[in-house]
């Protein structure tokens, strides 16, 4: 069963940071790029960051460079995003994604997605 199970989501301060975390099935995480999504209210999902099936290559949207960290474990099967300082512009549901390439996953071809955790940032 191919399965990306995303948590860590809540709610914090701005300035405070958060770490989220996607477990994933072995089908959906093994040899694939991994990448972090989000939605806020009323707006279209966009792209955050992905990071490469060796986790030596990183991208990230302008918005959170210098703040958020992606890296993935691949002997847990699991990719994480570290997000420090964070903003109330910050506040989404926060997607897992998987795709064969990194670049797929920047232009939002993804194969697999999670389900989805809040982060709610208050000022």
């Amino acid at each position: 069963q191919v399965q990306l199970v995303e948590s860590g989501g809540g709610l914090v301060q701005a300035g405070a940071s958060l770490r989220l975390s996607c477990a994933a099935s072995a089908r959906a995480f093994s040899g694939n790029a991994m990448g972090w999504f989000r939605q806020a209210p009323g707006k279209e999902r966009e792209f955050v960051a992905a990071v490469s099936w060796s986790g030596d290559n990183t991208n990230y949207a302008d918005s959170v460079k210098g703040r958020f960290t992606i890296s993935r474990d691949n002997a847990k099967y699991t990719a994480y995003i570290q997000m420090n300082i964070l903003k109330p512009e910050d506040t989404a549901v926060y997607y897992c994604a998987a795709a064969s390439q990194r670049l797929r996953i920047i232009k939002g071809i993804v194969d697999y997605w999670g389900q989805g955790t809040q982060v709610t940032v208050s000022s």
